[in-house]
């Protein structure tokens, strides 16, 4: 359902440097795919080429068949808002919205009823386990309770792709076994493709396939 060929990324300031080389990549519908690289390596860069908040400079990017070279910013912007979710580091939870308007977004978005929108966005409160905290605001949780939520926003919407960037790089042990335990779940239950970027070889075993990616691209990684 995802398909990169022979990408390319290069920036040229400070100085003329390639991030990424001929990097290919096929993800099927449900699979679960964990990156590792180190620092620098262009995880992130790989990140905003696949959510086409970048364009490569040279090879494919296609979701469900869509290729991104024939879209332009606005059908770049529409094919993310309605195909893909996000999970950050950071959480990027809204602090001015209580936890059923941050999850309530997408769907808000891409023009979902009101009605249906809350009712959505109450019943993915539930199945991370916050159901009764929808009227909570965002300073009322904790680290780990945030990216539950994070969780609920990016799969609201029924995306066909879940890109999740270190998702459990800012929380404890215990709370980041339970986020990447829910995590996988949501996945397998919403039927989504997932892609997660990480340092961390236990997070990367909870994943259907781990690649490692470096200078001559994407490989199998061998965790320890």
């Amino acid at each position: 359902m995802l398909i990169l060929e022979a990408v390319e990324k290069r920036y040229a300031d400070p100085r003329p440097r390639t991030v990424l080389r001929r990097v290919d990549l096929a993800v099927r519908e449900g699979e679960y795919v964990a990156i590792m690289g180190e620092s620098g390596s262009g995880k992130s860069t790989l990140l905003n080429l696949i959510a086409g908040l970048d364009r490569p400079d040279a090879g494919r990017i296609a979701l469900d068949g869509q290729d991104y070279g024939g879209l332009d910013d606005e059908g770049l912007t529409l094919l993310r808002r309605s195909r893909m979710g996000f999970v950050f580091q950071a959480f990027h939870i809204l602090p001015h919205l209580d936890l059923l308007r941050n999850v309530a977004l997408p769907l808000v978005l891409n023009g979902v009823g009101r009605q249906e929108t809350a009712e959505r966005a109450r019943a993915m409160l539930e199945a991370v386990g916050l159901g009764e905290r929808a009227a909570s605001m965002p300073r009322e949780l904790s680290g780990g309770e945030m990216q539950r939520v994070a969780i609920a926003r990016a799969l609201v919407h029924g995306p066909r792709l879940l890109l999740a960037d270190e998702p459990t790089g800012n929380l404890d042990a215990d709370s980041a076994a339970q986020v990447l335990a829910l995590l996988r779940g949501r996945l397998a239950d919403s039927g989504a493709s997932g892609i997660l970027v990480t340092h961390s070889a236990a997070a990367a075993r909870t994943a259907d396939r781990v690649l490692t990616l470096d200078r001559d691209g994407l490989r199998p990684a061998a965790l320890p």
